[in-house]
């Protein structure tokens, strides 16, 4: 009997493969087939219909990588086709070379009025001629994309044809059958059927009476069914399978909600052109699918995406809006784009939340209330705080479940922030976001769901994704036949809406998770490209000061205020902060873009702050100091202007012992003769913070080869191989402003060359030191370490609008896989009563290790993960000079560090000019911290200021306007007022000033009403 059942189920497969499928067309006849080849980049449609076409075949060779070509495909349908129980349809492939969509070439049907039809891709190749009209005589055109297989079946070989310069100018494909056709709709239901039924069967296990049940059906049907006729005996297959595909779920089966989704990254293995692209083929698909099945829900989470369809195609934005109001095209997210969360600053992450959410209300007159980053690299201990200030109530994702290590314990639970703001959060326990729903995908869902006994329901978000696509008519035809199916759990295409609105409800008392996400693989991203995430820094910085000036400009003397800009820049700045563009794990092609992207937006915003300050401080000689940061500096009070207050006393740099030191009166930096920092000593403690016998400012050279996913990726084993760089190929004075104290070392490794100055400023109590490398190497990680003579038992890292303690010691396996951490501006480290703070200028990865000494003593080693040169994507990944700084304060606290971090970020900006310049806003010296000021959104003229509490402490204060104010509210992040019920910060006050009451990391935002 065993093998009997084996010998069926071969015959079953084949019997779908070979005879269904192939008859799912019953006649056709080819379609007439002309060409034109873009010369270049993509161009409209218009211009495109306007070019002479010439005849082309199948087989034809097209498509050098990334050009594009134009097909005119004509017939006329011959009499008698179309009767009852077919479809006419053409038939169309551009030589699809595997069977993923939107990893190859791929193409986009038009009219010949210009309007889009839908796309093609391997999985999804038909044309209705009912969308092209109906009549007798057929005519469209399809642009065709040729995007290169960069993914090369997951391989992570280096290709040239990540950039347009090196990929070449040969064709990748040929173009195959292309065909007017008559599709057998009986014939097709039936293939859905026995498809179905059949991965069903191999879910279940061999002692199931239902799998055997199923199999004997199956066969019944390969019986029916007549191989040279099928047309004529598929209904007769159909009616052997109705009673296993009849028989209800069980009552206790777990219930899933599918949404139809495309996660279409925003760029990954080609470049945003092609995104836009990516997104207009998928949408098109979605919107043609509604329209032939009512039933299809769909999820799209990405605000940017949807204003490249407004703006590049915008017949196809209106079919939008019209399946929007119909509540079937769903908004959810509202962020401008799936961004990274490990990385950008607080500020960025709450314009991702303000650019979605309004374009969404503005555009569609919609507001979602779902999070959803299914594929970021892990989440911020921030992000339930911000997204619940933005009005979003749940979040989603599934990428935790590529953990390396731990399995994370749940799939519906409440999720904790840094501030204790919780948000309501699912995993699909399916383990995907390109479900096809295949049986496979429910069955692993259902045994895989860790909440069986406590919660019944879990959603599925289906459809192909990351290079777009969408859902098919396949899977909404596997939908139906899974609603209520013996073996299966029951299945509902529905909104996240209504599923999260079950899923709360069905869970009274989920579980709590408290602090970050942190995603135990992809730990590479937190390094590679290195210029990209230097341009996101320096953006976030520009911006802040740029909304700073130009709002304190537009109170103060009436300048106009340039919200239209501001709103581009920050947008594209967004669109940077995409979870594989910021990563650094895209082609290299997407990274010069974000290179040129970051240069336009450090020139736009370098002339509004200019022009602000011009207007500001007036014509004159004074030195005129911008301080943007939220404490004073230089003797001129925060967010403000004022003349410049000096130190008196110089730093000095003297030869000493072989070696050199630095010394201000606050602090003394001991260098020995190659150039290690061997002391470093400030005044008010007296305590040397480098451990004895370690050498700190030390470049440690790592083999960096991890198993998979290149860019991505640091495997702990990269440990194994370390090469410390020693010697120097010179140590001296450095050229050097007045009043500084600067040494330079220069060093040589490999094809590389590193040179940095180790600079004391007057009245500084941190040593800087600024290092730039020619970096020429493969596979391989640069790491800066300092040993610090402390016992750190955790290190405090910088996070949006707080920060992060993590264990330095390893004592479960969680702490292990935790060997590669995320920090921003700045990281602590200490023990009671001392502390050492590391600040940087460009940098996110870091580890944190501890040894015992022979002397008893502790080390607490600190190290920064410079660079990364991964050969994939990019095989030229981060070549080139690079140039980062890091300062180094000892006896320093967290809010030093907080301190230190604003100011290497925001370098000193003076200007010559007549008058100082008030702040808007003053907030006394305490852990409050201002983190933005702009005019509100909505061009009233009102300022709106966002602080935070930044030391993890309750805290008051009162903070007062510096203008003419008729009011203080607190506001959300859309700078609304707050929900009703909702607990407000303002403790007191009126007018211009409110005392505000805070909690540890609480983020508040001000709106300062103006008369």
């Amino acid at each position: 009997m065993h093998d009997d059942r084996r010998i069926i189920e071969a015959r079953i497969d084949r019997f779908i493969r070979e005879r269904l499928q192939r008859a799912v067309y019953r006649r056709s006849i080819p379609l007439t087939a002309a060409r034109w080849d873009a010369p270049g980049e993509p161009v409209p449609v218009a211009e495109a219909l306007r070019q002479a076409f010439v005849p082309v075949a199948e087989g034809a060779p097209w498509g050098p990588p990334w050009s594009t070509t134009w097909l005119r495909l004509t017939a006329e349908v011959p009499p008698g086709w179309g009767g009852r129980g077919t479809d006419l349809e053409a038939v169309v492939d551009l030589g699809f070379t595997t069977e993923l969509p939107g990893f190859q070439c791929e193409g986009l049907v038009w009219r010949a009025d210009g309007t889009t039809v839908k796309a093609l891709n391997p999985r999804n190749h038909y044309v209705p001629l009912a969308a092209l009209g109906g009549g007798r005589d057929v005519e469209f055109y399809v642009e065709a994309a040729a995007n290169p297989d960069i993914a090369q079946g997951w391989t992570f070989q280096p290709t040239p044809l990540g950039d347009l310069a090196t990929a070449g100018t040969e064709p990748l494909y040929r173009l195959g059958r292309m065909v007017l056709a008559e599709r057998d709709t009986t014939a097709w239901e039936l293939l859905q059927d026995a498809s179905a039924l059949n991965s069903l069967m191999h879910e279940l296990p061999d002692d199931r009476p239902r799998r055997h049940l199923i199999l004997r059906a199956l066969e019944r049907m390969a019986d029916a069914v007549d191989p040279s006729d099928v047309a004529g005996t598929a209904p007769a297959g159909r009616d052997a399978l109705a009673g296993v595909l009849a028989q209800p779920a069980t009552a206790s089966a777990h219930r899933i909600v599918g949404t139809g989704h495309a996660h279409i990254d925003a760029a990954w293995l080609w470049p945003v052109r092609e995104t836009q692209r990516k997104c207009a083929r998928t949408f098109s698909n979605v919107v043609a699918l509604m329209d032939e099945d009512p039933d299809l829900v769909f999820a799209c989470s990405q605000a940017q995406e949807l204003a490249w369809i407004r703006d590049g195609y915008p017949q196809l934005f209106e079919r939008i809006k019209e399946k929007v109001a119909e509540g079937r095209f769903v908004l959810v997210g509202g962020m401008w784009v799936e961004s990274d969360t490990n990385m950008p600053g607080g500020e960025a992450l709450v314009r991702q939340f303000l650019e979605g959410k309004r374009f969404l209300l503005e555009e569609f007159g919609a507001e979602c209330e779902e999070t959803w980053l299914p594929d970021t690299f892990g989440y911020s201990a921030a992000l339930p705080q911000i997204a619940r200030l933005a009005g979003n109530r749940w979040f989603l994702t599934q990428k935790i479940s590529w953990n390396q290590v731990n399995r994370f314990p749940h799939h519906t639970f409440l999720w904790e922030g840094i501030d204790g703001t919780r948000v309501f959060t699912h995993f699909p326990p399916a383990d995907t976001y390109n479900s096809d729903l295949r049986a496979s995908d429910l069955a692993h869902a259902e045994r895989n769901f860790r909440e069986h006994g406590r919660a019944t329901v879990s959603l599925l978000p289906f459809g192909y994704g990351d290079g777009g696509g969408g859902p098919t008519r396949e899977m909404m035809a596997a939908a139906r036949r899974w609603e209520d199916l013996e073996g299966s759990p029951r299945f509902e295409v529905a909104s996240p809406r209504r599923f999260f609105t079950e899923a709360e409800a069905d869970y009274a008392s989920p579980p709590v998770w408290v602090g970050e996400m942190y995603l135990e693989k992809h730990r590479g991203t937190y390094t590679a490209q290195a210029r990209t995430k230097r341009g996101n820094r320096r953006s976030e910085h520009l911006l802040r000061e740029a909304e700073l000036w130009c709002a304190t400009a537009s109170v103060r003397v009436g300048a106009p205020y340039p919200a239209h800009e501001l709103q581009r820049l920050w947008r594209l700045t967004l669109l940077q902060q995409f979870h594989d563009i910021l990563p650094g794990s895209a082609i290299a092609w997407v990274h010069r873009d974000a290179e040129r992207n970051y240069a336009a937006i450090e020139h736009g915003l370098e002339e509004l702050i200019a022009s602000a300050a011009e207007s500001l401080v007036g014509a004159g000689d004074r030195e005129i100091l911008l301080n943007a940061a939220p404490r004073a500096r230089a003797g001129v009070r925060a967010l403000a202007a004022g003349a410049v207050v000096r130190p008196e006393r110089a730093a000095t740099l003297a030869a000493r012992g072989g070696g050199w030191v630095l010394e201000n009166g606050a602090v003394r930096a001991e260098v020995d003769g190659e150039g290690f920092l061997v002391g470093l000593v400030d005044a008010e403690s007296g305590r040397d913070a480098i451990a004895p016998g370690t050498r700190s400012n030390l470049f440690e050279l790592h083999r960096d080869t991890p198993n998979e996913w290149d860019a991505w990726d640091l495997d702990e084993f990269y440990r194994n191989s370390v090469e410390a760089i020693t010697d120097a190929d010179a140590v001296g004075p450095g050229d050097a402003a007045e009043g500084e104290a600067v040494l330079v070392v220069e060093r040589s490794f490999g094809a590389s060359r590193v040179r940095q100055r180790l600079v004391l400023t007057p009245g500084a109590t941190s040593l800087r030191i600024e290092t730039e490398v020619d970096w020429h190497e493969r596979q391989k990680l640069l790491k800066l370490g300092f040993g610090l003579d402390l016992r750190a038992e955790h290190s405090s890292s910088e996070t949006q609008f707080g920060h992060v303690r993590r264990p330095v010691a390893v004592n479960t396996s969680w702490d292990a896989a935790r060997f590669e951490i995320c920090a921003h501006r700045w990281i602590h480290v200490g023990e009671p009563g001392y502390g050492v703070a590391l600040a940087n200028d460009a940098t996110y990865g870091h580890d944190v290790t501890r040894t015992v000494r022979s002397d008893g003593g502790t080390t607490t080693t600190v190290r920064l993960s410079l660079l990364k040169s991964p050969l994939y994507p990019d095989p030229a990944a981060d070549s080139g000079l690079h140039r980062f700084t890091v300062v180094l304060a000892p006896g320093a606290g967290i809010a030093d560090a907080l301190r230190e971090g604003y100011e290497v970020n925001l370098p000193e900006r003076t200007v010559r000019g007549a008058r100082d310049v008030e702040a808007l806003v003053s907030v006394p010296e305490s852990s409050l911290v201002v983190e933005a000021v702009k005019l509100a959104a909505d061009g009233s003229g009102d300022v709106v200021v966002r602080l935070y509490e930044s030391l993890g402490a309750r805290a008051e204060a009162e903070v007062a306007a510096g203008f003419e104010c008729a009011g203080i509210d607190a506001v959300d992040l859309l700078e609304r007022p707050l929900a009703p019920g909702a607990p407000s910060p303002i403790a007191g006050g009126g007018g211009g000033t409110v005392r505000l009451r805070v909690r540890p990391f609480e983020l508040v935002t001000l709106r300062f009403r103006r008369p």
